[in-house]
């Protein structure tokens, strides 16, 4: 990978923050975007901004196909058996909550189990929560090791015939541990169960082949794999998809209304109520483009590499806690931490003065932080375009943080 080419196409990277050249750690958070996403967008509004799949003027076909044909790269992205099981959202958490929604509540009763991690962002645990409220069913978690990783044991241990599905995260967006998703969908699948995967930190990172993993649920946003914001995916097995009720209700999934009832479109527009995010889908597809230009193998080995750079350096300093995996084969690009007797807020704001952006807080996951017995925690996340000299400048700025922090208190 050149990544002074790669970063030449990022024109946010290239200024400064207080007098420092930025260095930009917080992609778990959201990516920075390349020039071809933003021109893709520009172009969309400049040249043929128009509503898709209602007009048969010129406007309406262009933006109708530049719509349909994102969707056609999401599905050999992904590698879904067919367009029908690619449905837009408005990101990760919509997809989500409509799985919850539509198939979680429809499918569960008391007595039934749903099980989760207790590495969950909060998008993968609060709307099955509330289907667990709502049908009486139980809620269980996958034991957590103290490296941060679970085992398959635990999994087979968790996971009954009483099981109906299994909602998992792909790589946790505060630990950075990548779960073996295909092995827990195989123990989910055997005991009767669905699993629902939140690809947030995955789709981004890794290959994903959702037909490999067998998954039957798979979800993605857009503005944390160099997309814009406010698009994401769910991809779901037709089958299932076709026996789900819609959740949003209107234009665009309709196919016929009588005056006291209605049908439905068939897939996927059946999922995708009122008008969609045209120009934002546009922009995933561009994105989608750039990615496959670099190879996502060639990202995963780059941030492999600089995730392995970052816990050496991290660990040669004096007073830091990593949290989450300390093998970089076992790691996404995210490198959790605290410095002793400093709060992560504190952390965040002396690095922001070098100009280096991390993340501090509970990371949308709060019942991780209880587990790990903290009440925040500091987050440098990487991707294709950080450089080992980013993660050196983030070694010095804690070293400076904590020397700051020491003699003040």
């Amino acid at each position: 990978m050149d990544i002074k080419a790669i970063r030449s196409q990022f024109p946010i990277l290239d200024q400064e923050v207080n007098g420092k050249p930025l260095v930009y750690l917080d992609s778990a958070a959201t990516s920075q975007k390349p020039l071809s996403v933003i021109e893709s967008i520009e172009k969309y509004y400049r040249e043929y901004n128009s509503n898709v799949h209602r007009g048969v003027h010129t406007l309406g076909t262009k933006a109708t196909d530049g719509f349909e044909g994102a969707r056609d790269k999401v599905r050999k992205f992904i590698n879904a058996a067919s367009r029908e099981e690619v449905i837009f959202t408005r990101g990760t958490t919509t997809s989500l909550n409509i799985v919850a929604s539509s198939y979680g509540r429809a499918n569960c009763k008391e007595g039934d189990e749903i099980v989760v991690t207790y590495m969950e962002h909060h998008s993968n645990l609060i709307p099955w929560q509330q289907v667990a409220k709502a049908t009486g069913a139980t809620l269980k978690y996958i034991p957590l090791q103290e490296d941060g990783t679970i085992t398959l044991e635990d999994v087979e241990n968790t996971i009954t015939e009483r099981t109906k599905i299994v909602a998992i995260t792909h790589v946790s967006n505060v630990l950075g541990t990548i779960n073996p998703i295909k092995e827990i969908a195989k123990i989910a699948h055997a005991n009767g169960a669905v699993i629902v995967v939140d690809g947030a930190q995955g789709a981004p990172h890794v290959k994903v082949d959702v037909q490999d993993l067998d998954v039957d649920f798979y979800a993605l946003s857009g503005h944390k794999m160099c997309g814009p914001t406010g698009i994401g995916v769910l991809y779901g097995k037709k089958e299932l998809l076709e026996k789900m009720e819609p959740v949003e209700f209107g234009g665009e999934m309709i196919d016929f209304v009588n005056l006291y009832d209605s049908t439905w479109k068939e897939l996927p527009w059946k999922f995708e109520a009122g008008t969609p995010s045209i120009a934002q889908a546009i922009g995933l597809g561009a994105a989608i483009d750039f990615l496959e230009e670099i190879g996502m193998e060639n990202i995963h080995q780059h941030e492999y590499n600089l995730v392995e750079y970052a816990l050496k350096k991290l660990s040669e300093i004096e007073g830091i806690t990593i949290f989450g995996p300390l093998d970089a084969a076992k790691k996404g690009g995210v490198v959790t931490f605290n410095i002793d007797g400093v709060h992560p807020h504190d952390v965040s704001t002396a690095l922001d003065m070098e100009g280096i952006a991390i993340r501090a807080g509970h990371h949308c996951a709060q019942p991780l932080m209880k587990v790990l017995n903290q009440t925040a925690t500091a987050r440098a996340s990487f991707y294709l375009y950080n450089t080992k000299e980013d993660i050196d400048a983030l070694a010095a700025g804690l070293v400076k943080a904590k020397e700051f922090f020491s003699n003040v208190f």
